[in-house]
Protein backbone atom coordinates (compact mmCIF):
# COMPACT_ATOMS: atom_id res chain seq x y z
CA UNK A 1 0.00 0.00 0.00
CA UNK A 2 1.70 3.38 -0.95
CA UNK A 3 2.98 5.52 1.62
CA UNK A 4 2.68 9.03 3.10
CA UNK A 5 5.92 11.13 4.16
CA UNK A 6 7.74 14.33 4.34
CA UNK A 7 10.00 15.20 1.38
CA UNK A 8 12.03 18.36 0.01
CA UNK A 9 11.08 19.08 -3.05
CA UNK A 10 12.64 21.95 -5.57
CA UNK A 11 9.23 22.72 -7.51
CA UNK A 12 11.43 25.01 -10.45
CA UNK A 13 14.10 26.70 -11.51
CA UNK A 14 16.24 28.71 -8.73
CA UNK A 15 12.67 28.39 -6.56
CA UNK A 16 13.13 28.24 -2.81
CA UNK A 17 12.83 24.51 -1.80
CA UNK A 18 10.27 22.98 0.56
CA UNK A 19 8.43 20.39 2.62
CA UNK A 20 6.10 18.52 1.14
CA UNK A 21 3.92 15.17 0.76
CA UNK A 22 4.71 12.57 -0.88
CA UNK A 23 3.98 9.46 -2.26
CA UNK A 24 6.02 6.35 -2.24
CA UNK A 25 4.87 3.57 -4.23
CA UNK A 26 5.07 -0.23 -3.02
CA UNK A 27 8.13 -1.50 -4.41
CA UNK A 28 8.12 -3.41 -7.77
CA UNK A 29 10.21 -6.28 -9.02
CA UNK A 30 14.40 -4.99 -8.54
CA UNK A 31 13.10 -2.07 -6.15
CA UNK A 32 13.21 -1.41 -1.98
CA UNK A 33 12.16 1.26 -0.17
CA UNK A 34 14.19 2.12 2.39
CA UNK A 35 13.92 4.43 5.37
CA UNK A 36 16.21 7.29 5.70
CA UNK A 37 18.04 8.02 8.52
CA UNK A 38 20.75 10.31 6.93
CA UNK A 39 21.43 12.48 4.30
CA UNK A 40 24.55 15.11 3.13
CA UNK A 41 23.33 18.15 1.36
CA UNK A 42 25.60 18.34 -1.82
CA UNK A 43 26.40 20.94 -4.58
CA UNK A 44 25.05 18.20 -6.91
CA UNK A 45 21.20 18.88 -5.09
CA UNK A 46 21.98 22.78 -5.56
CA UNK A 47 22.64 22.31 -9.30
CA UNK A 48 19.18 20.36 -9.19
CA UNK A 49 17.87 23.17 -8.09
CA UNK A 50 19.15 25.66 -10.28
CA UNK A 51 18.36 23.74 -13.29
CA UNK A 52 21.16 22.96 -13.81
CA UNK A 53 21.32 19.20 -14.35
CA UNK A 54 18.30 19.57 -16.21
CA UNK A 55 15.21 20.75 -16.43
CA UNK A 56 12.51 18.37 -15.31
CA UNK A 57 11.38 20.00 -12.51
CA UNK A 58 9.56 19.00 -10.06
CA UNK A 59 12.88 17.63 -8.13
CA UNK A 60 12.86 15.26 -5.00
CA UNK A 61 16.24 16.14 -3.97
CA UNK A 62 19.05 14.57 -1.62
CA UNK A 63 21.00 11.56 -2.59
CA UNK A 64 24.34 11.33 -0.64
CA UNK A 65 22.01 8.67 1.95
CA UNK A 66 22.12 6.38 4.77
CA UNK A 67 18.82 4.11 6.14
CA UNK A 68 17.28 0.68 6.80
CA UNK A 69 15.69 -1.18 3.79
CA UNK A 70 11.80 -1.15 4.62
CA UNK A 71 10.80 -3.68 1.83
CA UNK A 72 11.73 -5.04 -1.15
CA UNK A 73 10.10 -6.22 -4.58
CA UNK A 74 10.04 -9.32 -6.46
CA UNK A 75 13.30 -11.01 -7.42
CA UNK A 76 15.13 -8.61 -4.84
CA UNK A 77 18.03 -11.08 -3.15
CA UNK A 78 21.06 -9.02 -2.28
CA UNK A 79 19.01 -6.78 0.34
CA UNK A 80 16.51 -8.15 2.76
CA UNK A 81 14.12 -6.37 4.81
CA UNK A 82 15.84 -4.58 8.51
CA UNK A 83 19.53 -4.49 6.51
CA UNK A 84 21.72 -1.25 7.13
CA UNK A 85 22.93 0.23 3.12
CA UNK A 86 24.38 3.71 1.69
CA UNK A 87 22.22 4.32 -1.22
CA UNK A 88 24.49 4.41 -4.29
CA UNK A 89 23.77 6.47 -7.35
CA UNK A 90 25.68 4.27 -10.05
CA UNK A 91 23.68 0.82 -9.98
CA UNK A 92 25.65 -1.51 -12.00
CA UNK A 93 23.85 -4.01 -14.70
CA UNK A 94 26.50 -6.80 -14.88
CA UNK A 95 25.60 -7.38 -17.90
CA UNK A 96 27.26 -4.13 -20.14
CA UNK A 97 30.53 -3.86 -21.82
CA UNK A 98 32.07 -2.85 -19.36
CA UNK A 99 31.09 -5.13 -16.54
CA UNK A 100 31.58 -7.52 -19.06
CA UNK A 101 35.00 -6.96 -19.54
CA UNK A 102 35.49 -7.50 -15.78
CA UNK A 103 34.82 -2.65 -15.09
CA UNK A 104 31.86 -2.87 -13.42
CA UNK A 105 32.61 1.06 -11.87
CA UNK A 106 32.07 2.00 -15.57
CA UNK A 107 29.19 0.28 -16.29
CA UNK A 108 27.03 1.83 -19.09
CA UNK A 109 23.71 0.50 -18.29
CA UNK A 110 23.39 1.98 -14.48
CA UNK A 111 19.58 1.72 -13.42
CA UNK A 112 17.18 3.32 -11.23
CA UNK A 113 13.63 2.78 -9.95
CA UNK A 114 11.11 2.09 -12.79
CA UNK A 115 8.22 3.07 -10.61
CA UNK A 116 7.72 6.94 -10.26
CA UNK A 117 7.26 8.68 -6.80
CA UNK A 118 4.86 11.88 -6.62
CA UNK A 119 3.36 14.46 -5.08
CA UNK A 120 -0.29 13.71 -3.36
CA UNK A 121 -2.15 15.57 -6.78
CA UNK A 122 -0.13 12.80 -8.84
CA UNK A 123 2.54 14.89 -10.17
CA UNK A 124 5.57 12.86 -10.97
CA UNK A 125 9.05 13.78 -8.92
CA UNK A 126 12.36 13.17 -10.50
CA UNK A 127 14.58 12.02 -7.71
CA UNK A 128 18.23 13.55 -7.70
CA UNK A 129 20.29 11.15 -9.13
CA UNK A 130 17.74 8.50 -9.44
CA UNK A 131 17.46 8.35 -5.03
CA UNK A 132 15.75 11.56 -3.75
CA UNK A 133 16.71 11.03 -0.26
CA UNK A 134 15.64 14.73 1.67
CA UNK A 135 12.74 12.45 2.93
CA UNK A 136 11.46 10.13 5.61
CA UNK A 137 11.81 7.30 3.03
CA UNK A 138 12.73 6.85 -1.06
CA UNK A 139 12.25 4.35 -3.35
CA UNK A 140 15.18 2.81 -5.29
CA UNK A 141 16.32 -0.10 -7.04
CA UNK A 142 17.58 -2.49 -5.14
CA UNK A 143 21.10 -2.47 -6.62
CA UNK A 144 21.79 1.04 -5.27
CA UNK A 145 21.57 -0.36 -1.54
CA UNK A 146 24.84 -1.10 -0.25
CA UNK A 147 24.98 -3.19 2.82
CA UNK A 148 27.75 -1.59 5.65
CA UNK A 149 28.56 -2.61 8.99
CA UNK A 150 24.96 -1.05 10.77
CA UNK A 151 27.75 0.13 13.74
CA UNK A 152 28.60 3.15 11.97
CA UNK A 153 26.42 6.41 12.00
CA UNK A 154 24.11 7.04 9.51
CA UNK A 155 25.22 10.94 9.02
CA UNK A 156 29.00 9.59 8.41
CA UNK A 157 27.90 6.31 6.23
CA UNK A 158 25.58 8.39 3.97
CA UNK A 159 28.97 10.69 2.80
CA UNK A 160 30.26 7.63 1.23
CA UNK A 161 27.15 7.71 -1.24
CA UNK A 162 28.46 10.74 -3.32
CA UNK A 163 30.55 13.63 -2.21
CA UNK A 164 33.50 11.79 -0.21
CA UNK A 165 33.25 8.49 -2.13
CA UNK A 166 33.90 10.95 -5.32
CA UNK A 167 37.09 12.97 -3.85
CA UNK A 168 38.67 9.25 -1.95
CA UNK A 169 38.26 7.64 -5.04
CA UNK A 170 39.94 10.07 -7.16
CA UNK A 171 42.85 9.81 -5.49
CA UNK A 172 42.67 5.89 -4.96
CA UNK A 173 41.08 4.39 -8.35
CA UNK A 174 41.43 7.08 -10.87
CA UNK A 175 44.59 8.82 -9.96
CA UNK A 176 46.16 5.52 -8.99
CA UNK A 177 48.53 7.56 -6.87
CA UNK A 178 51.12 5.67 -5.08
CA UNK A 179 53.61 5.40 -2.06
CA UNK A 180 56.11 8.21 -2.03
CA UNK A 181 53.49 10.09 -4.78
CA UNK A 182 53.12 13.99 -4.79
CA UNK A 183 49.79 15.13 -4.96
CA UNK A 184 48.22 18.58 -5.10
CA UNK A 185 44.60 18.88 -4.94
CA UNK A 186 42.73 22.07 -6.36
CA UNK A 187 39.43 23.35 -4.53
CA UNK A 188 38.99 22.38 -0.98
CA UNK A 189 35.59 21.30 -0.31
CA UNK A 190 34.27 17.97 0.91
CA UNK A 191 35.46 16.26 -2.64
CA UNK A 192 38.83 18.29 -2.52
CA UNK A 193 39.60 17.22 1.05
CA UNK A 194 38.04 13.63 0.63
CA UNK A 195 40.52 13.55 -2.37
CA UNK A 196 43.64 14.93 0.53
CA UNK A 197 42.21 11.94 2.85
CA UNK A 198 42.40 9.43 -0.33
CA UNK A 199 46.13 10.76 -0.76
CA UNK A 200 46.98 10.57 2.67
CA UNK A 201 45.60 6.85 2.90
CA UNK A 202 47.40 5.62 -0.67
CA UNK A 203 50.75 6.92 1.24
CA UNK A 204 51.42 10.18 -0.70
CA UNK A 205 54.91 11.86 0.66
CA UNK A 206 53.53 15.71 -0.26
CA UNK A 207 49.92 16.48 -0.25
CA UNK A 208 49.62 19.87 -1.84
CA UNK A 209 46.22 21.50 -1.28
CA UNK A 210 45.30 24.60 -3.14
CA UNK A 211 42.46 26.90 -2.33
CA UNK A 212 41.09 31.03 -2.33
CA UNK A 213 40.08 30.19 1.45
CA UNK A 214 41.91 30.27 4.43
CA UNK A 215 39.58 28.70 6.26
CA UNK A 216 39.43 26.03 3.68
CA UNK A 217 43.28 25.38 3.45
CA UNK A 218 42.88 25.21 7.58
CA UNK A 219 40.84 22.04 7.20
CA UNK A 220 42.63 20.76 4.36
CA UNK A 221 45.49 20.04 6.78
CA UNK A 222 43.63 18.49 9.41
CA UNK A 223 42.75 16.48 6.76
CA UNK A 224 45.85 15.56 5.92
CA UNK A 225 47.41 18.13 3.42
CA UNK A 226 51.40 19.19 4.16
CA UNK A 227 51.51 21.98 2.46
CA UNK A 228 49.24 24.84 1.89
CA UNK A 229 48.34 27.39 -1.05
CA UNK A 230 46.35 30.30 -1.14
CA UNK A 231 45.58 30.94 -5.12
CA UNK A 232 44.19 34.35 -4.62
CA UNK A 233 47.41 35.65 -3.60
CA UNK A 234 50.10 33.09 -5.13
CA UNK A 235 50.20 31.59 -8.91
CA UNK A 236 49.54 27.76 -7.80
CA UNK A 237 50.87 26.83 -10.73
CA UNK A 238 54.74 27.98 -9.90
CA UNK A 239 53.71 27.44 -5.88
CA UNK A 240 53.41 23.88 -6.91
CA UNK A 241 56.27 23.50 -8.88
CA UNK A 242 58.26 25.31 -5.93
CA UNK A 243 57.35 22.67 -3.72
CA UNK A 244 58.25 19.90 -6.21
CA UNK A 245 61.44 20.91 -6.77
CA UNK A 246 60.62 22.39 -9.83
CA UNK A 247 58.76 19.58 -11.52
CA UNK A 248 55.31 19.76 -10.39
CA UNK A 249 52.84 17.31 -8.79
CA UNK A 250 52.77 13.43 -9.72
CA UNK A 251 49.18 13.31 -9.59
CA UNK A 252 46.72 17.02 -9.73
CA UNK A 253 42.97 16.11 -8.73
CA UNK A 254 40.80 19.30 -9.83
CA UNK A 255 37.60 19.61 -7.69
CA UNK A 256 36.42 22.89 -8.95
CA UNK A 257 35.24 21.96 -12.46
CA UNK A 258 36.08 25.24 -13.69
CA UNK A 259 38.38 25.95 -17.27
CA UNK A 260 40.60 28.19 -14.98
CA UNK A 261 41.24 25.46 -12.17
CA UNK A 262 41.55 22.50 -15.05
CA UNK A 263 44.61 24.57 -16.87
CA UNK A 264 46.07 25.17 -13.75
CA UNK A 265 46.06 21.39 -13.01
CA UNK A 266 47.27 20.53 -16.74
CA UNK A 267 50.08 23.17 -16.13
CA UNK A 268 50.96 22.20 -12.41
CA UNK A 269 52.03 18.44 -12.74
CA UNK A 270 55.15 16.48 -13.67
CA UNK A 271 56.06 15.25 -17.44
CA UNK A 272 53.91 12.51 -18.16
CA UNK A 273 52.23 13.03 -14.69
CA UNK A 274 48.05 12.33 -14.32
CA UNK A 275 45.49 14.87 -14.19
CA UNK A 276 41.59 14.02 -12.49
CA UNK A 277 39.18 16.32 -13.14
CA UNK A 278 36.28 14.82 -10.16
CA UNK A 279 34.72 18.65 -10.30
CA UNK A 280 31.66 18.89 -11.92
CA UNK A 281 31.50 21.51 -14.88
CA UNK A 282 28.51 23.27 -15.67
CA UNK A 283 26.91 22.77 -19.47
CA UNK A 284 28.11 25.37 -21.00
CA UNK A 285 31.83 25.35 -19.67
CA UNK A 286 34.26 24.49 -22.52
CA UNK A 287 37.92 24.36 -22.35
CA UNK A 288 40.91 25.66 -24.48
CA UNK A 289 44.39 24.03 -24.30
CA UNK A 290 47.09 24.64 -26.76
CA UNK A 291 46.84 21.00 -28.42
CA UNK A 292 50.70 20.36 -28.99
CA UNK A 293 50.89 21.01 -24.65
CA UNK A 294 49.05 17.79 -24.27
CA UNK A 295 50.61 16.26 -27.07
CA UNK A 296 54.10 17.16 -25.43
CA UNK A 297 53.23 16.69 -21.75
CA UNK A 298 52.44 13.46 -22.21
CA UNK A 299 51.10 11.92 -19.29
CA UNK A 300 47.00 10.96 -18.40
CA UNK A 301 43.89 13.76 -18.54
CA UNK A 302 41.08 11.74 -16.67
CA UNK A 303 37.61 12.38 -15.64
CA UNK A 304 36.80 10.58 -12.56
CA UNK A 305 33.02 9.27 -12.35
CA UNK A 306 32.23 9.17 -8.97
CA UNK A 307 35.40 8.10 -7.70
CA UNK A 308 35.30 5.12 -10.28
CA UNK A 309 34.51 3.38 -7.14
CA UNK A 310 32.40 0.06 -7.10
CA UNK A 311 29.90 0.54 -4.00
CA UNK A 312 29.88 -3.37 -3.19
CA UNK A 313 33.28 -3.10 -2.91
CA UNK A 314 34.52 0.56 -1.65
CA UNK A 315 31.76 1.50 0.63
CA UNK A 316 32.53 -1.80 3.31
CA UNK A 317 36.05 -1.05 2.75
CA UNK A 318 35.67 2.72 4.02
CA UNK A 319 33.41 2.28 6.07
CA UNK A 320 36.00 -0.45 8.15
CA UNK A 321 38.69 1.70 8.16
CA UNK A 322 36.78 4.58 9.48
CA UNK A 323 35.68 1.63 12.59
CA UNK A 324 39.54 1.15 12.84
CA UNK A 325 40.41 4.60 13.34
CA UNK A 326 42.49 4.88 9.97
CA UNK A 327 40.38 7.87 8.31
CA UNK A 328 37.76 9.73 10.15
CA UNK A 329 34.70 10.48 8.14
CA UNK A 330 32.99 12.34 11.04
CA UNK A 331 35.09 15.10 10.19
CA UNK A 332 33.53 15.94 6.98
CA UNK A 333 30.24 16.72 9.19
CA UNK A 334 29.75 20.12 10.06
CA UNK A 335 26.51 20.45 11.35
CA UNK A 336 23.13 17.82 11.36
CA UNK A 337 20.13 19.92 10.40
CA UNK A 338 16.14 18.60 9.71
CA UNK A 339 14.16 18.37 6.72
CA UNK A 340 12.91 22.00 6.90
CA UNK A 341 16.70 23.40 7.15
CA UNK A 342 17.48 22.57 3.41
CA UNK A 343 17.33 26.11 2.06
CA UNK A 344 19.52 27.52 4.74
CA UNK A 345 22.11 24.99 4.14
CA UNK A 346 22.54 26.03 0.52
CA UNK A 347 23.23 29.57 1.88
CA UNK A 348 25.86 28.18 3.91
CA UNK A 349 27.56 26.79 0.94
CA UNK A 350 27.75 30.19 -0.36
CA UNK A 351 29.44 31.16 3.15
CA UNK A 352 32.58 28.60 2.61
CA UNK A 353 32.54 27.88 6.22
CA UNK A 354 30.81 24.38 5.71
CA UNK A 355 31.85 21.05 4.33
CA UNK A 356 28.84 18.99 4.91
CA UNK A 357 25.28 20.27 6.41
CA UNK A 358 23.79 16.34 6.90
CA UNK A 359 19.94 16.19 7.10
CA UNK A 360 19.19 13.79 10.36
CA UNK A 361 15.61 12.16 10.53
Amino acid sequence: MPQHVQGVVAPGKNEPVRVETIVIPDPGPGEAVVKVQACGVCHTDLHYKQGAINDDFPFLLGHEAAGIVESVGEGVTDVTPGDFVILNWRAVCGNCRACTRGRPWYCFATHNAQQKMTLLDGTELSPALGIGAFAEKTLVAAGQCTKVDPAVAPEVAGLLGCGVMAGIGAALNTGNVGRGDTVAVIGCGGVGDAAVVGSRLAGAAKIIAVDIDDRKLDKAREMGATHTVNSRSSDPVEAVRELTDGFGADVVIEAVGLPETYRQAFYARDLAGTVVLVGVPSPETKLELPLLDVFGRGGSLKSSWYGDCLPSRDFPMLVDLHQQGRIDLGAFVTETIGLGDVEKAFARMHEGDVLRSVVVL
